[in-house]
């Protein structure tokens, strides 16, 4: 994706790419306790939001910096961004003490998306480690407003512990649904979990999809998704099949700064979904 192409937030294609666009929180949730979501509003009234699934915007705090986040909404929400993030660094902690009515500087959507055309007429596995169900939700609420259009659709997803899954309600509702397949694992259990226990990984070899006619989804830590092709590569998915989101050290996104190099990528231009041969050189090179 070039610069001259790159859209900001409110559908707007002849505004500088640089220019953060103001928007209004318009509501504050704490998902568990070092992660929450920012649903956003354009403060200027109605203009449209559109992206792609598995595109991010750079979010600004005016006074104290700017961070890249992956949308983690409904594409067909067009009034509405979503934005879920941890509270690890200067700018997210400071984030995470928003309230409704304050405003936030938004620039995008930039970057690649996952292929949810390209999967048309296949099943889909969702695989997701941590908060990397967050860049994957969009997909996945695609998937399922298209539902006929798919084989079928299969989500798994661990974290550490119960208390540090996402978007439990919603995960509660997909699990009520006669045409999805939703797993849940965590690394250790505690409290009255009775689910599953272990690395996601260990829910590959069972899951119900046709690996021979199959598009694969995953992002989460990076050694997480080593694993997963590895899983989903014994099981018989091509890797011509498999879709990564790497999301590391973005800072501008239009490819000026040079800080997400990745080889001969740029993270924020050229991904931060990559098709699986695209980056199966570099992932495993620990200076890369």
């Amino acid at each position: 994706m070039t610069t001259q192409s790159v859209q900001s937030a409110v559908g707007a294609p002849d505004l500088n790419p640089m220019l953060p666009q103001t928007f209004r929180v318009r509501k504050v949730i704490n998902d568990t306790y070092d992660t929450f979501t920012l649903e956003l509003t354009p403060s200027h009234g109605g203009a449209e939001v559109s992206f792609r699934p598995g595109q991010f915007n750079m979010l600004y705090l005016y006074g104290v910096g700017e961070v890249p986040i992956s949308i983690s909404g409904d594409p067909s929400r067009g009034n509405v961004l979503v934005h879920t993030t941890r509270a690890v660094g200067t700018v997210t902690k400071v984030m995470s003490k928003l309230k409704v009515g304050d405003l936030i500087g938004v620039r995008g959507p930039y970057g690649t998306a996952w292929p949810v055309e390209e999967a048309v007429g296949n099943d889909v596995v969702i695989i997701a480690g941590g908060i990397g169900l967050a860049p994957l939700r969009p997909a996945l609420y695609h998937i399922l407003s298209h539902r006929t259009k798919y084989g079928k659709v299969v989500l798994l997803y661990g974290t550490r512990t119960p208390s540090d899954i996402l978007y439990r309600k919603d995960l509660e509702q997909l699990r009520s649904r006669f045409d999805l397949e939703v797993h849940v694992t965590v690394d250790r259990a505690m409290g009255t979990w009775r689910g599953n226990v272990g690395v996601v990984t260990n829910l590959i070899p069972k899951a119900p999809f046709d690996p021979t006619n199959t598009v694969a989804m995953v992002c989460g830590p990076e050694i997480m998704m080593r694993f997963t092709v590895l899983g989903l590569q014994k099981r018989g998915v091509a890797l011509d099949s498999i879709y990564l989101s790497l999301e590391r050290n973005m800072k501008c996104a239009v490819g000026f700064c040079g800080h997400c190099q990745f080889g001969p990528l740029f993270v924020c231009k050229d991904g931060p979904v990559f098709r699986y041969g695209q980056v199966r050189e570099f992932l495993n090179k620990r200076e890369i």
